[in-house]
């Protein structure tokens, strides 16, 4: 039995009936790491007899009529999320020593509901990156062709999916973290509403934008994930109540849009935009209205979403200075200042350097209107634009990506090349709204193509709705 291929529902029916036990679930997910994780990197550190005592725990439970609504499924997290007395080193060397003393608000739901975490996975360093490439410890690798990337921040969490080392992942998703590496890896990826799961417990990246959400093969896993970690927290005071996103307005009928400027734009692959057409032909013959509409902002929304991000970085980052946890340079410092510099300087990457540098120089007093103003009120013209857009259609779509997975080292050369593989993700974070990546075939060289739809506030499931007809 490939348990991999199988939804989490038809899991658990195995599991209740008595033909399938928690521990031969994780024992399989344990042989799959055993098998592919030396090669494709995608866990960090795997927790094997820990899962492997959850699991017996949770088949007690099973027997006893108690277990929880998600007992059985198999979950990975991403090195940005705490899960208490577990590292979380975000990626980075400045957090190598660090354990975390609670959980992750989304973690703790799911183990409440008898989830199995199973390892932490790779990633980019503090969420900052579209190829794995950045992570401290090495990058994940493309299971489809181990030559490529797997796409980032949350590469490892898409390359666990994809090579069947655990059922469901949790990523995160700053500027298109968890639809990017889905799409370079044929899994599916949600990015939810902005407020509708709690950050607490989310290394932060850039809070305004930083969401988290689920990775998986099944479109229902990703909705069942979902719905169990969504939902108000007293220790995050930007998660709307339940009752708010209950109470959104109804999808109003078949009005789909596409933005010409990103279906037509000169970086899109031919066979992506030949894929995607096709898509959009299948969504006619479904009886689905289909419109093509201008987005004016499309140039805009690049250097937008890197202003705002590398500000809110440069800030929250300012944490890790050698003193608090984490790393600290054993090299001899003249003062404070001086172990401050040596310990930053040992510890953050390349990349995370550069976005901290740049969200500072915004920030500054002699260019923080020019910039960080500026951009603040674009961000605000292109969130009204784009809900304008959503009042008279029901979805915007578009394809994940420009081109399927890069070649390991394409993109480091030249950071900028690696910033304009976000185009076409970052529009639903700086308008705060929830996006899906599904599948959608292979390209010439049978690389992975990525559909994206994206909503409304609120309109998750409407959106996993419309993902059910692409796939």
């Amino acid at each position: 039995m490939n348990i991999s291929q199988l939804k989490y529902s038809d899991l658990r029916k195995l599991l209740d009936q008595g033909q399938l036990t928690c521990v031969d679930i994780v024992k399989y997910y344990l042989s799959q790491i055993e098998a592919h994780n030396a090669t494709l990197h995608a866990f960090l550190e795997v927790y094997d007899t820990e899962a492997l005592d959850k699991a017996a725990l949770v088949d007690q439970k099973i027997k006893s009529g108690t277990a929880g609504e998600l007992a059985g499924l198999v979950i990975g997290i991403k090195d940005l999320l705490c899960y208490e007395d577990h590292h979380s080193y975000a990626g980075s060397k400045i957090l190598q020593s660090f354990k975390s003393t609670f959980s992750a608000t989304a973690i703790q739901r799911l183990i409440d509901q008898d989830a199995i975490v199973i390892g932490r996975q790779n990633c980019d360093e503090f969420g900052m990156g579209s190829t794995n490439e950045n992570s401290a410890f090495g990058p994940a690798l493309n299971f489809k062709n181990t030559a490529h990337v797997a796409g980032g921040s949350s590469g490892g969490s898409a390359v666990a999916v994809q090579a069947n080392m655990c059922h469901v992942s949790l990523g995160t998703d700053t500027g298109g973290s968890i639809r990017m590496p889905a799409a370079f890896c044929g899994v599916s990826g949600l990015k939810p509403t902005y407020g509708r799961v709690s950050r607490w417990g989310l290394i932060a990246y850039a809070s305004s934008f930083d969401s988290i959400g689920p990775m998986a093969r099944h479109l229902e896993d990703l909705a069942l994930v979902l719905s169990h970690i969504s939902g108000a927290d007293g220790q995050d005071s930007t998660v709307v109540s339940s009752n708010e996103f209950l109470a959104k307005k109804p999808i109003q009928g078949k009005r789909i849009a596409y933005i010409k400027e990103m279906a037509e734009h000169p970086s899109l692959q031919a066979d992506i935009k030949k894929a995607f057409f096709e898509k959009l032909e299948l969504l006619k013959s479904k009886g689905y209205q289909v419109n093509a509409v201008d987005f004016p902002y499309v140039d805009a929304l690049l250097p937008t979403y890197y202003v705002l991000t590398t500000a809110e970085a440069s800030s929250n980052l300012s944490r890790f200075d050698g003193v608090k946890f984490g790393h600290r340079t054993k090299v001899a410092s003249k003062d404070l200042v001086d172990m401050y510099k040596k310990t930053r300087d040992e510890a953050f990457g390349e990349e995370v350097k550069r976005r901290i540098m740049l969200g500072t120089f915004v920030l500054s007093a002699d260019y923080y209107d020019a910039y960080y103003t500026k951009a603040q009120k674009v961000r605000r013209l292109i969130k009204d634009f784009t809900q304008g857009l959503l009042q008279d259609h029901d979805f915007l779509v578009s394809p994940t990506t420009s081109s399927t997975a890069y070649r390991l080292g394409e993109k480091t050369m030249d950071p900028l090349q690696m910033y304009l593989g976000d185009l076409f993700t970052v529009q639903a974070n700086v308008a705060g709204l929830p996006a899906i990546s599904i599948p959608m075939g292979e390209d010439s060289q049978s690389l992975p193509m990525g559909f994206q739809i994206m909503a409304d506030v609120f309109q998750e499931e409407a959106m996993l709705e419309l993902a059910t007809e692409l796939v």
